[in-house]
């Protein structure tokens, strides 16, 4: 199943994973420099949320598409039921 973003989704999809790069790397920089733990579990924290968010983002995305068209076929010749179910289940995975 290929997700098809619009130029806002996916420029606010790619804003969400920019951001947890740079916390990412802020929680690098904070360990190499011995800086506090509850400093960096915070940081890290940040960094984890906007990963699920990006994730959820993108879940959704692909969930609207397969319910407006739901006569779209997925990879492989799969049924919209089935690539329904497959990002149901990756929506749990985030959850």
């Amino acid at each position: 199943m290929e997700l098809q973003f619009e130029g806002d989704e996916l420029k606010s999809v790619l804003n969400r994973l920019r951001r947890a790069q740079g916390q990412i790397s802020g929680v690098i920089k904070m360990i190499e420099e011995g800086r506090d733990c509850e400093d960096v579990v915070t940081q890290l924290a940040a960094a984890s949320r906007a990963l699920d968010r990006a994730g959820f983002a993108i879940i959704a995305t692909g969930l609207q598409q397969c319910l407006t068209d739901p006569g779209r076929s997925g990879a492989n010749g799969e049924s919209a039921e089935q690539m329904k179910a497959r990002l149901e289940k990756l929506f749990l995975s985030l959850a």
